[in-house]
């Protein structure tokens, strides 16, 4: 039996950007990025609600829903700004 990748990496964690509103929004999920990225751009109430113009900037994937939330956890207890940008620069070097 063949394992996918998909499969065997079940959540991700992701970091979205809106120009608009200079500010970075970061959530994990069990399905697919774009259909996750797809709920934030439709209407709906919360942070993401506010700009129609988030992107996808950087992911990671993760076995277990655990490590998903607590890197998801460890990101945002940063609360930096600078420290995300470097983040997501070095993924792109």
């Amino acid at each position: 039996m063949k394992w996918s990748f998909q499969f065997y990496y079940m959540y991700k964690l992701y970091i979205l950007h809106s120009a608009l509103l200079n500010r970075y929004y970061i959530g994990y999920t069990s399905g697919e990025i774009l259909n996750r990225l797809e709920k934030h751009l439709s209407n709906h109430t919360g942070f993401t609600s506010k700009a129609k113009d988030w992107r996808i900037v950087y992911f990671e994937l993760f076995q277990t829903k655990e490590e998903a939330m607590k890197r998801e956890r460890e990101i945002k207890a940063w609360k930096s700004k600078i420290k995300i940008e470097n983040l997501i620069g070095s993924a792109t070097e």
